[in-house]
């Protein structure tokens, strides 16, 4: 049984490449596939997260961003990120890099 969580922001569409990274230093290549001032939805080929493990992503463009797997749908995980990013930042990203139709995701 799947519940859904209210969200803190709006997520809003995007395509945006970014590295990610484990604490045990394992790297990937990504994409970020929806993103709000919270958090984000990031897809990797090859690492594998788990709900609550630490992860630090690096969106083309910008510093690295920490946070935390709060949920995993097949190769989409849904990170928190530690210190919200700010909303006029969000709004550019999303004017350079939108999607029109957001990726679904089932969380379980």
């Amino acid at each position: 049984m799947s519940v859904e969580i209210p969200r803190r922001a709006q997520r809003r569409a995007i395509v945006l490449p970014a590295q990610c990274r484990t604490p045990n230093g394992l790297r990937d290549s990504g994409e970020i596939s929806d993103i709000s001032t919270q958090g984000c939805c990031i897809r990797t080929e090859t690492l594998m997260f788990r709900v609550g493990s630490r992860v630090i992503i690096r969106p083309d463009g910008m510093e690295a961003l920490g946070g935390t797997v709060r949920w995993i749908a097949g190769d989409c995980a849904g990170l928190e990120f530690d210190r919200a990013i700010y909303g006029p930042i969000v709004d550019h990203l999303v004017r350079l890099h939108e999607l029109g139709t957001q990726v679904s995701v089932t969380r379980d």
